[in-house]
């Protein structure tokens, strides 16, 4: 596992920026997993995070781990993901989603693909 996947799943919950027209646009996420030096995410596709990233791909991805002043920026590039196998192992890794969605083929269920380009500890 990547250390910015490694620090990310230790804050628990983490932010994750997009572009909405001419601002950043926030809010907090918390299930990744990491496949290949990849990081991947979740959403539905009724959102306007996954609208936005459609968009304008580019992302960050904050996080503070609890009880410190310790935190990460990571940049990158999000692509949308269709590997039915991927979206299973997002389900598994990530519990917390199956109060969502029901399986790697449920209707809405997406999941991004980020290639880190930048990464930033503080």
């Amino acid at each position: 596992m990547t250390k910015e996947c490694e620090f990310i799943r230790k804050c628990g919950a983490f932010y994750v920026l997009t572009i909405n027209d001419d601002f950043p646009a926030g809010r907090p996420f918390g299930a990744i997993m990491e496949i290949d030096d990849y990081l991947y995410i979740s959403t539905a596709d009724t959102k306007e995070v996954y609208k936005q990233l459609k968009h304008n791909n580019n992302m960050q991805i904050i996080a503070l781990k609890p009880g410190t002043r310790e935190w990460i920026r990571v940049s990158g590039i999000a692509s949308e993901c269709t590997d039915v196998t991927v979206k299973q192992k997002m389900l598994e890794e990530c519990p917390v989603l199956s109060k969502h969605y029901s399986s790697a083929d449920a209707l809405h269920y997406n999941v991004f693909k980020i290639k880190i380009v930048n990464s930033e500890f503080h």
